[in-house]
C-alpha cells in the first residue's frame, strides 16, 4: 500500500473504529485539446495525471451511507434507499453530491439499492479544485469503481464513467459531457485518451512525452469557475440551438465545409459558438493523425489554434488564462491553451523539460506586472486511470 493510501486507511480507522475493506484511486485529467465537444457528441482528447483522488471505503452492516473528506470532515449520512427522494428534493448539496449522486446512478445502472449494503467512505484529494482538472470526476470514478467492486456489480468501466456523468448531470446539475469521467477510468501512462463521444469508442492514443523529453506545464490561474451556473449553460444552449437551425441532432454532424452555410443561417454570437466546436472536432482529429504520424513536438500549432478559438468565438477563456498562454509561448512553449470549462481554472503549455524553470518564472513576473493574483505552476505526467490500490 502506497503512504498515501496507509495514511487515509489509518484516518477511516480513526473516525470510523475499523478498517477499510479497501482504498480506491481515480486520477484528475488534462484536457490535450477538445474543449465544449464532448456534450455535442464530438471528440476529445484527454489524459489522466499524476494528481489523484483516494477514497477509503469500507461495508457496513445496514443500509446507511456515510461520508467524509479530509477537506470537510463534517459527516454526511443517509440511508441508501433515501437517495432518490433527496435527489428529487435537493438535499443532496456540497461536495458529498458527487459521491452520493454516484451510489445513486449506480441504482439506475442495475444496483438494487433497497438489497446492497452501506458503506463508510473518506475522501483525499491532491486534485485541485476550481483549476479545470476535473477534481469532480476523480472523485466520481473512485466511488464508482469502489462500490462497483464491494457491491460486485460487474459493471465495465465505460458503463462506470456513464455513472459518473450522470450523477454530475442529475444530482450535482453540471451539464457536462462524458469525457472527464473516461479519461479518469481509461486513461494510461504517457498516454491520452481519444474518445469519440458518440459512439464512446475509446482508443488510447501514444503521448511519447518522455522520449521527446517534453513537459506539460499547468498554470493555475485561481479564478474560480462553476460549471454548474452561468456561462457554461449558455454555451451549451447555443450549440443546441445552433444545430438545429442547421437541421442536425448535434453539431458532431457539421463539418468545416459547412460554415459558410452557416454563417448565413445562424446570428452572429451562435455562428462563432458553432464555429469553434466544429473547428476544434477537426482540430483533435489532426492532433491524433499528428501524434500517430510525427510525434508531440508537432501539435503546437494545433493548441494554439484551439486557445485563439476558445478565447474569441466561444470566448470562455480569462485575461489571466490569455496571459498564461501568451507568456508561455513567448518563452519557449511549443504550444499552449486553456483547458477545462473556461472561465477560469487552468492553462496547459506544452515545454521542453529545460524551458520549464523560465516558463514558471516568466509566468509569476507577468502576473505580478498584470496585478493578477499569483498563479500556482506544477508539471502533470499522462498517468493511469482509476485502480484499487489497497485491501485489507
Amino acid at each position: 500500500m502506497t503512504t498515501a493510501a496507509e495514511q487515509l486507511s489509518e484516518r477511516f480507522t480513526r473516525l470510523y473504529g475499523r478498517t477499510p475493506d479497501g482504498v480506491w484511486s481515480a486520477p484528475g485529467r488534462v484536457n490535450l485539446i477538445g474543449e465544449h465537444t464532448d456534450y455535442n457528441e464530438g471528440f476529445v482528447l484527454p489524459f489522466a495525471i499524476d494528481r489523484r483522488t483516494r477514497a477509503a471505503v469500507g461495508l457496513r452492516p445496514d443500509s446507511v451511507l456515510r461520508v467524509r473528506s479530509t477537506f470537510d470532515e463534517s459527516l454526511v449520512e443517509i440511508d441508501v434507499t433515501e437517495l432518490n427522494s433527496a435527489r428529487i428534493s435537493g438535499e443532496i448539496v456540497g461536495w458529498s453530491a458527487y459521491p452520493l449522486g454516484v451510489a445513486w446512478a449506480l441504482g439506475e445502472y442495475g444496483a438494487d439499492l433497497s438489497a446492497v449494503s452501506g458503506v463508510d467512505i473518506i475522501i483525499d484529494s491532491t486534485v485541485p479544485v476550481g483549476a479545470g482538472l476535473s477534481s469532480s470526476a476523480a472523485i466520481e470514478s473512485s466511488v464508482a469503481l469502489a462500490l462497483n467492486d464491494l457491491w460486485a456489480l460487474g459493471l465495465s468501466r465505460e458503463e462506470l464513467a456513464k455513472v459518473g456523468q450522470l450523477a454530475e448531470n442529475d444530482v450535482v446539475g453540471a451539464p457536462t459531457g462524458i469525457m472527464d469521467q473516461s479519461a479518469s477510468l481509461l486513461g494510461a501512462a504517457d498516454s491520452a485518451v481519444f474518445l469519440d463521444c458518440r459512439s464512446l469508442d475509446v482508443t488510447v492514443v501514444p503521448l511519447g512525452l518522455v522520449s521527446a523529453e517534453l513537459s506539460i506545464l499547468v498554470v493555475d490561474t485561481h479564478v474560480s469557475h462553476s460549471h454548474a451556473t452561468g456561462g457554461y449553460a449558455e454555451r451549451r444552449a447555443a450549440c443546441e440551438s445552433g444545430a438545429a437551425a442547421l437541421g442536425v441532432s448535434s453539431l458532431r454532424d457539421v463539418s468545416v465545409a459547412d460554415l459558410d452555410r452557416a454563417s448565413e443561417l445562424l446570428d452572429e454570437v451562435t455562428f462563432r459558438r458553432v464555429r469553434h466546436v466544429v473547428t476544434e472536432n477537426q482540430r483533435v482529429l489532426d492532433t491524433v493523425s499528428t501524434l500517430n504520424n510525427e510525434g508531440p513536438l508537432a501539435i503546437g500549432t494545433l493548441l494554439d489554434a484551439s486557445h485563439v478559438s476558445m478565447r474569441d468565438d466561444f470566448e470562455i477563456s480569462t485575461p489571466e488564462l490569455d496571459l498564461a498562454v501568451e507568456t508561455a509561448r513567448a518563452h519557449g512553449a511549443i504550444g499552449a491553451r486553456m483547458t477545462g470549462g473556461g472561465f477560469g481554472g487552468a492553462a496547459i503549455a506544452l515545454i521542453p523539460h529545460a524551458r520549464v524553470p523560465a516558463v514558471e518564472v516568466a509566468v509569476t513576473e507577468a502576473f505580478a506586472a498584470h496585478g493578477f493574483t499569483e498563479p500556482v505552476m506544477f508539471t502533470v505526467a499522462p498517468s493511469r486511470g482509476a485502480e484499487r490500490i489497497a485491501s485489507e
